[in-house]
């Protein structure tokens, strides 16, 4: 065979040299697969190095408790049903550097978002029509932690201005946070000590306290959850107390009722969302004899603050109908128009809210019924 030439020989060198630096390239780099398994793996530990979730109220130790005598209440607890209020925004987050960026999909109409993990108030946004993201930051992640958000309709902090909890969203072992029940699925059970409150006025989430929202310790049962407990009802968990840690329960009742539950030891069950996907239940008859209270409102239990309250306007009374409501106009707080023969006033700025929309319940209020 005749010699390869000089060129050749330079070519073929240089190619040999490319192709061990690609090998070597490509051992190091692994497959694609590989790669994807090393990032899992990777997230799996920063995961699993994260503390465990403390109680939110650190350093407070409740007194023993042993069962009492039981008085049956004067009612079952129907499923308390949020559902005629607006859809709860949709979150998406993930665990990077020690930290959860937690991101807020908007909601027609709504003016502030609240986050919160196991029940601590851990981001309030403000939204006025910026375009950027909507985000929070949890600055102390910790391993199983639950997310809950709800949109606002007016600034004033009170039961009115919620739409609707969210459904629980669970920090997986892959470092993102999604929809679902976590460790505690429906169908599961738990042995609880169940004790009972009466306070009046607005819960740790905002909501009024009523008969079938009850107080738990959301690391065990997160706020969103619908759970069953044997003598009372249904539950949905959207409270928090000092003493109701671990596995404990705090169940609402009105009155003397309270103080006839004393202190009892029952296996709830959390269930689905009795209202998820179909048609609204039938609540079961509650008897005339305890009527839900008629709370007056006090500031929200959390511990971030929130914007100083804006008065609503006193709704402008029935009659003559004002100008017919636009959706191109931007109407500001007072304004009073007239749609499908009613009257509303504005709470507050707003454009493209429909008058008596479910999305724009908070947005206007209705006066009455109007003539032309």
């Amino acid at each position: 065979m005749p010699p390869i030439p000089t060129r050749a020989r330079l070519w073929f060198a240089s190619t040999a040299a490319a192709l061990a630096v690609l090998a070597v390239c490509l051992l190091s780099l692994g497959s694609p697969a590989s790669a994807n398994v090393d990032a899992a793996a990777r997230s799996a530990a920063a995961v699993s190095s994260l503390p465990a979730c403390p109680f939110w109220a650190a350093g407070i130790t409740p007194p023993a408790r042993s069962t009492t005598p039981w008085v049956p209440p004067l009612q079952t607890s129907p499923a308390v049903d949020f559902s005629a209020r607006p859809a709860a925004p949709a979150i998406t987050g993930a665990l990077q550097n020690g930290q959860v960026t937690i991101t807020v999909a908007p909601v027609p109409n709504a003016v502030a978002y609240k986050v919160w993990r196991d029940g601590v108030d851990i981001g309030y946004i403000s939204y006025w029509g910026q375009t950027g993201p909507l985000t929070v930051t949890d600055t102390s992640p910790c391993q199983g932690a639950y997310y809950d958000v709800v949109a606002m309709y007016d600034t004033s902090n009170s039961d009115a201005s919620l739409g609707r909890l969210s459904a629980p969203y669970w920090l997986g072992a892959d470092g993102t946070i999604a929809p679902g029940a976590g460790s505690v699925p429906a169908g599961t059970q738990i042995s609880m000590t169940v004790t009972s409150y009466d306070n009046t006025g607005q819960d740790a989430s905002g909501y009024n306290a009523q008969l079938g929202v009850c107080a738990t310790d959301p690391r065990v049962i997160p706020w969103g959850t619908y759970f069953t407990v044997p003598g009372y009802g249904t539950c949905y968990a959207a409270d928090l107390g000092t003493w109701i840690q671990n596995d404990t329960v705090d169940v609402w009742l009105p009155g003397d009722q309270a103080n006839n539950w004393g202190v009892q030891s029952r296996t709830v069950t959390v269930i689905a969302d009795p209202y998820a996907g179909g048609p609204t239940p039938t609540a079961s008859p509650t008897p005339s004899t305890s009527p839900t209270p008629m709370p007056t409102p006090t500031p929200s239990a959390s511990a971030s603050s929130s914007p100083s309250a804006s008065p609503t306007p006193s709704p402008t009374g029935a009659g003559t109908c004002a100008a017919v409501w636009s959706a191109s106009t931007t109407y500001t707080k007072g304004a009073v128009v007239s749609y499908g023969g009613e009257n509303y006033t504005a709470t507050y700025v707003s454009t493209d809210a429909v008058p008596g929309a479910p999305t724009s319940w908070a947005v206007w209020t209705a006066n009455g019924p109007c003539t032309t």
